[in-house]
């Protein structure tokens, strides 16, 4: 199996919003977006091109857009995606490399901003120092809960939030926004890949929350008048996961200081001296089931972004394991992972096409 590489200098999420704010489109934007007076973006999180290529049939809405399949960052999670989506910027530029990295001593969780290690967690500005959305201030209409928290801090910074407790507040605040003359709005709902996570993609509720999801863009659109267009992306796709698709790799544990990235983009960093014989233990126990990298690998072939200043380049792990086969490498330090049943990360199809989809408004 090939990977799936990021087009940074193309159709990837790194372009939409520097595109959308520009004048001149790049030819691969949907066509509904030239000459409209304003823009709604709202990212679907977890919605992958190839589940919607699947669930045409129960998204009505979505099925009549124009546009196709661009493709995320690597690792295609949601820390590193929905910062790229914001800032435009590889994950090598703005800095969060993953839903875990190593910070300093310790292990950032970038969602929740805990920190495993000595001191304290380190400011959202020492980590990401980028301003979103093309140093404008961008209306976000997002979770309630998400105000003021570091994560929101790194990702939106210089952004004004708007929050949302409830689907129907999240179309109104759309829907006023842009009648109050605002030229770009950005939008976020979590509900697919939150149902992925504790479901699957094999149960009725996954089927289940497309169809609401899908509801949701068509009640957006009929918010919005026709010289206004909702374009629809994602973050990353999904993987299922069953609970034999779990791998733990204890044979490493010689070799291994800390474990970090997520569960098919796992960041190994090595023990003083031990990288070189960490790289080939991995690769000896699986590389047959996944893509094994050094630091300097995976930097070079310019995955993550172009390569990376400062501190940056340390946060990635001296080895990386992204699966291509559907397995998931358990990190003892984070139990609680291996109950998720759909997983991303990596860079199969699945997980790294995602939509980039546009419609005019029907208000």
């Amino acid at each position: 199996m090939e990977p799936v590489v990021p087009d940074y200098g193309g159709a990837c999420v790194t372009r939409v919003v520097p595109g959308l704010l520009t004048d001149e489109s790049p030819p691969w934007m949907p066509a509904p977006i030239r000459g409209a007076d304003a823009v709604v973006l709202l990212a679907l999180d977890g919605l992958g091109w190839n589940a919607l290529e699947a669930y045409r049939g129960v998204m009505p809405e979505l099925a009549v857009f124009e546009g196709g399949p661009i493709t995320t960052v690597v690792p295609s999670t949601t820390a590193a995606a929905l910062t790229s989506l914001a800032t435009g910027l590889a994950p090598t530029e703005h800095g969060l490399v993953g839903f875990r990295m190593r910070a300093a001593d310790g292990v950032l969780n970038v969602l929740t901003w805990q920190f495993s290690g000595p001191g304290r967690a380190p400011e959202p500005f020492d980590v990401q120092r980028h301003t979103a959305f093309c140093n404008r201030e961008v209306p976000v209409v997002t979770c309630s809960e998400f105000r003021g928290t570091p994560f929101t801090d790194a990702q939106l910074r210089g952004a004004r939030f708007v929050g949302w407790r409830t689907t129907g507040t999240l179309v109104e605040h759309c829907r006023r926004l842009v009648a109050r003359g605002e030229p770009f709005v950005d939008a976020y709902y979590p509900g697919i890949d939150k149902v992925a996570h504790e479901f699957g993609l094999e149960d009725g509720f996954y089927e289940a929350e497309l169809r609401s999801a899908d509801a949701l863009v068509g009640a957006v659109r009929d918010a919005l008048p026709p010289e206004a267009v909702l374009v629809v992306t994602s973050d990353h796709g999904q993987v299922h996961a069953e609970a034999d698709h779990w791998i733990e790799v204890g044979d490493l544990d010689p070799h291994v200081a800390l474990q970090a990235g997520d569960a098919r983009f796992r960041y190994l960093y090595a023990r003083p001296g031990a990288a070189t014989e960490l790289a080939a233990a991995a690769r000896e126990l699986i590389g047959d089931r996944a893509w094994v990298l050094t630091r300097r690998e995976l930097i070079d072939a310019g995955w993550l972004g172009p390569p990376p200043a400062g501190s940056i380049g340390s946060r990635i792990g001296d080895v990386v394991l992204a699966a291509h086969d559907k397995v998931a490498f358990v990190d003892p330090a984070l139990p609680r992972e291996a109950q998720l049943r759909s997983l991303h990360g990596s860079l199969t199809a699945d997980e790294m096409l995602v939509p980039l989809l546009a419609a005019r408004g029907r208000g």
